[in-house]
């Protein structure tokens, strides 16, 4: 994330605070978007799917090469059946799972210490500043410790690689030295989702997998996913969904009702407010609020949004009821976001006139 990203999404914002839909019978967005592909200008581009009001404006599917969580899969078409990797999106999600435990009383509220759920690590406790970071703290990305994703996730030496590869990724995640007070400063923290990931596993009695398909994908009509898992057997947290481009669609349209989806509440209403409420300020232009991004404008902010590694992106605007999900697979390269930017900038603002 650059200055140049935040600019940008700041205009998104602006735009997106107004919109109304401007579609007619020749689809043009697709028609944009199959040209700017096809002349090289949207390269990495898998798919594409946009929503007005819970109707579809513009659906592509393109042909690339492809991964499963670091794995080369080849060159693939996509259609609106391909299950297609979220990367960090999966936060996002986790975010939703931990709201929904936590209205069923089953994990620790947002102010409650993250290192006293973790009594098995005794030492660890015995640190009166490690003692201060709260649930709150760990989901907002404001922990205090150090942790460094700044590095390609090839190299061992990214501390999200270097937790996968640890004998005991939350210790590692725990153990890692103080540098700032909690609740001061963001770093982007995959290890946080780790902890919430295991807190929703251990306080529910189930696998992170298994209470998402059973709170959150069953009640959405999800039925075909993946997740992957680490060499511990246990499904990552921080990056390992796969969805369909629809079923990712279906998330952003909950969320803009407030966790509603016909008729049911599946994610408490009050957990969107709070997870969408600003925590912190990554840079100049964006806000934080529990493992979701958000516009650096507006109360509540014009847009939430999923980000992970490639170009993936699930952005939603309540205030114009507009979802777009984005697939790509420039997985690892530093310009990944101007694919899904370029895509909401130049196609779907165009296509949406003010009211």
């Amino acid at each position: 994330m650059g200055r140049m990203t935040s600019l940008v999404l700041i205009i998104l914002g602006m735009f997106m605070l107004t919109a109304s839909p401007a579609w007619t019978e020749d689809r043009a967005m697709e028609k944009q978007i199959d040209a700017a592909f096809a002349a090289g200008d949207l390269p990495g581009l898998h798919g594409v799917l946009v929503l007005h009001k819970g109707e579809i404006l513009a659906e592509r599917y393109y042909e690339g090469p492809d991964e499963n969580w670091g794995r080369p899969i080849g060159v693939r078409m996509l259609d609106k059946n391909s299950l297609h990797d979220l990367r960090s999106v999966t936060k996002s999600i986790v975010s939703l799972l931990y709201g929904i435990a936590l209205g069923e009383g089953k994990v620790p509220g947002l102010d409650e210490s993250v290192i006293a759920q973790f009594p098995e690590y005794a030492d660890l406790q015995n640190d009166p500043e490690r003692r201060k970071i709260t649930i709150r703290d760990t989901l907002a990305m404001t922990m205090g410790t150090d942790w460094n994703e700044n590095l390609p996730y090839t190299d061992p030496r990214n501390s999200e690689i270097a937790m996968e590869m640890a004998a005991d990724r939350y210790r590692y995640v725990l153990d890692r030295p103080m540098v700032h007070e909690p609740g001061a400063r963001w770093t982007y923290n995959g290890g946080a989702t780790a902890l919430i990931g295991h807190l929703i596993a251990r306080g529910t009695g189930m696998p992170l997998d298994d209470y998402a398909r059973e709170k959150l994908f069953k009640p959405l009509g999800i039925e075909d996913f993946e997740w992957a898992r680490g060499a511990d057997g246990v499904p990552s947290a921080a990056s390992g969904l796969r969805l369909n481009i629809h079923d990712l669609a279906k998330i952003g349209r909950m969320m803009i009702d407030k966790g509603n989806w016909n008729g049911m509440q599946v994610v408490p209403a009050e957990w969107v407010v709070e997870a969408t409420t600003p925590q912190a300020t990554p840079e100049a232009g964006i806000r934080y609020g529990l493992f979701w991004w958000l516009a650096g404008e507006g109360e509540p902010p014009y847009w939430a949004a999923g980000f992970g590694n490639g170009g993936q992106r699930l952005m939603f605007g309540a205030r114009n009821d507009l979802v777009v999900a984005v697939f790509a697979g420039r997985y690892n390269d530093p310009e990944a976001w101007r694919v899904p930017v370029k895509v909401i900038l130049n196609f779907v603002l165009p296509n949406i006139r003010n009211q």
